[in-house]
């Protein structure tokens, strides 16, 4: 049956007649017969509908389709309903093919009459929303526009119909229409309450089944999924790992980078070095009672997460290792830097040593500089995780990527530093003259190579084999340093910078007592203050190590996280949050990032304008571009930023009362 109903939808010439927006004050009656196929959309409120006889019970979110000649009726309830309605047409070319006619005559569905709560509610609202408005523009280009997004909105509706007619799907069923979901939607939203109220079932039982069938839960199979599609953009196609995160379902490719690392044991710009031969996803949903996706039950082909790759079954190994461009020219540079070297008289090599992180410098090398410097200012060897390293006493040619605010606090301007670090506004007038090496998951190492560097400065263990053969290599693994007083006071240390790190600190620690003090004037002890991102799709929560203002939030100001989310929040330190989750994670204040976004618009959207904190404003917005940073500068001032801004809605209280 559902087949023939794709296939009316492909052939079907289709046009949209009219979309509209509707509001139904509270007990008010509407009744209205359909001049032509018609969808209507509730998004708030609630309300009792009849189609030709047929009674629904609406709250909240419904999707209702009445076919030409269908008399509507609509009951609103205490709280009043809002809709939207959207009339098509849908007709067979006149002369065409017979079967298609007599098809048509047995299953219509333009003039099918039904309704159910959608799975996925805000996807379709804001589909529908933007259809509307480029409706209403009255332009035939806008009209082109919501006709292209019309059918994407019957694609969702679609997919759910089919369960309304088998209400107890067998289990093997159920988990063939979650394979089929997160492979169509991966991109969405979808949470284990999403994906068990699309197939009516409880979010504890869809997990068992799934796992039963598949040997893995659905989460992690939609994590795999989406990193599947990620890797297949990163061979076949220059996206930037933000436009890959966006159409892969995630918020950034700052968070795409931290996941791929996670589940795959590389970084993106690893994988797409090492990675020749083509990848395959396995499709479940041909045997899901015997598949394990992770063991290679179905299909020719296998994901084998150890070696990061997939494999075919009766092949062998399929070689990933090959030298890429970068490789080629970064040893042919190397070569010729060697050979100049080699020809030049008296000059000494700077040069960190081996993949194995061991110190290469010779033992004349050192004899060298230490006969001519004084003792507080010679070489010193610095025990890290790649082995000890010997770094200059005075570096004067400095790379960094993560650490680049500390250096700065501390008085050192670097030669190099990647591209997102050029635009932090804490200190961007310090940065005059400091070179772009590229984006943190593709730095050019010809760009580094030549800025020669005396010391490179790195997050990223990943890197200190490419680094170490351009110079001594210092990694301090991002997380390692626990907080502003560690990493300032450790830089302090190995940069022979003892005197600056401590200046630095003792004004941070009085400007943070300060702040701490203004804040607790200022709001109730016990208040909750949420640290979160907006988007339409998903909202993001955060922890006190992510940015977006955690550190300030949570370490710096010292401030009490949602209580109830508080333990998820500071293991996972960044968590998507669904629509309906959203009230959880609200606490009586919420620092929000979000683009091009004011307050007002905030009251104007559905569940962020039932909270308090949205109600009383109490929500401090800004941008990315001031919120994403996280080192002790940025953390300084968002601190002191946060802590005005506490300070002015406690007065503003106070006028009001």
């Amino acid at each position: 049956m559902w087949n023939d109903y794709y296939i009316l939808w492909n052939y079907a010439a289709v046009s949209i007649t009219d979309i509209r927006f509707m509001e139904l004050e509270a007990y008010e009656e509407m009744k209205y017969k359909f001049p032509t196929s018609t969808f209507v959309l509730t998004i708030q409120g609630d309300a009792g509908v009849t189609i030709d006889n047929q009674t629904y019970e609406v709250s909240r979110f419904y999707i209702i389709h009445g076919g030409k000649g269908s008399k509507l009726v609509i009951q609103a309830g205490e709280s009043g309903l809002r809709l939207y309605y959207l009339m098509y047409k849908a007709n067979l070319p006149s002369g065409g093919r017979n079967d298609l006619g007599r098809l048509m005559e047995r299953i219509n569905p333009f003039q099918m009459n039904y309704g159910f709560t959608p799975g996925m509610p805000t996807i379709l609202y804001e589909q529908l929303k933007q259809m509307h408005f480029l409706w209403d523009q009255k332009n035939p280009i806008q009209h082109f526009q919501a006709k292209s997004l019309f059918y994407a909105f019957v694609e969702q509706i679609s997919s759910q119909i089919p369960r309304i007619s088998n209400r107890y799907p067998s289990m093997l069923d159920q988990v063939s229409k979650v394979i089929e979901i997160v492979e169509s939607s991966y991109n969405q939203p979808l949470t284990l309450h999403v994906l068990a109220e699309m197939i009516g079932t409880s979010p504890r039982s869809l997990s068992r089944k799934f796992k039963q069938s598949t040997g893995t839960s659905p989460i992690d199979y939609l994590i795999q999924f989406r990193l599947f599609k990620a890797k297949e953009m990163l061979l076949q196609t220059d996206a930037t790992l933000d436009e890959i995160a966006v159409g892969i379902g995630y918020p950034d490719g700052y968070y795409l980078g931290r996941m791929f690392k996670k589940y795959t044991g590389l970084s993106p710009l690893q994988f797409k070095e090492k990675t020749s031969a083509p990848l395959n996803w396995p499709d479940l949903t041909l045997g899901v009672a015997r598949n394990d996706i992770f063991r290679g039950g179905s299909g020719r082909y296998v994901y084998t997460d150890g070696d990061n790759h997939y494999q075919y079954k009766h092949g062998g190994s399929i070689n990933m290792n090959r030298q890429t461009r970068t490789g080629m020219l970064l040893s042919i540079l190397l070569s010729l830097t060697l050979l100049l070297s080699s020809c030049s008289t008296g000059v000494a090599s700077n040069s960190s040593g081996d993949a194995s992180g061991s110190n290469s410098t010779s033992s004349s090398t050192k004899t060298v500089t230490a006969e001519n410097q004084s003792k507080s200012s010679e070489p010193r060897t610095v025990s890290t995780i790649k082995g000890d390293i010997t770094i200059p006493a005075e570096p004067k040619r400095i790379v960094v990527d993560l650490y680049l605010g500390s250096l700065i606090a501390l008085g050192i301007k670097p030669v190099g530093t990647p591209e997102m670090n050029l635009k932090n506004p804490y200190f961007i007038k310090s940065l005059e003259g400091v070179q772009n090496i590229g984006e943190y998951e593709t730095i050019s190492l010809e760009k580094v190579l030549e800025l020669e560097p005396d010391l490179i400065v790195t997050g990223n263990p990943d890197l200190f084999d490419s680094f170490s053969k351009i110079a001594p290599t210092l990694v301090v693994p991002y997380g390692e340093l626990k907080n502003t007083h560690e990493e300032i006071a450790y830089f302090g240390e190995v940069l022979n910078k003892e005197k600056e790190s401590e200046a630095w600190l003792t004004d941070y620690d009085a400007r943070i007592a300060d702040a701490k003090k203004r804040v607790g004037e200022a709001i109730d002890p016990q208040a909750e203050v949420s640290v979160m991102q907006f988007y339409d799709k998903a909202p993001l929560a955060f922890g006190d190590n992510f940015g977006r203002g955690g550190q300030a939030v949570y370490s710096a100001l010292g401030l009490n996280p949602p209580a109830d989310k508080k333990e998820i929040l500071m293991k996972d330190q960044l968590v998507e949050v669904s629509s309906e989750a959203i009230p959880e994670f609200a606490g009586d204040y919420i620092i929000l990032t979000a683009d091009n976004l004011t307050l007002e618009e905030l009251k104007s959207k559905p569940v962020w304008s039932s909270l308090d904190a949205v109600k009383n404003d109490r929500v401090f917005i800004w941008s990315p571009d001031r919120s994403w940073y996280f080192d002790p500068i940025a953390t300084l001032d968002q601190t002191e930023e946060l802590a005005a801004w506490f300070t002015k809605i406690a007065e503003k209280n106070k006028r009001n009362k």
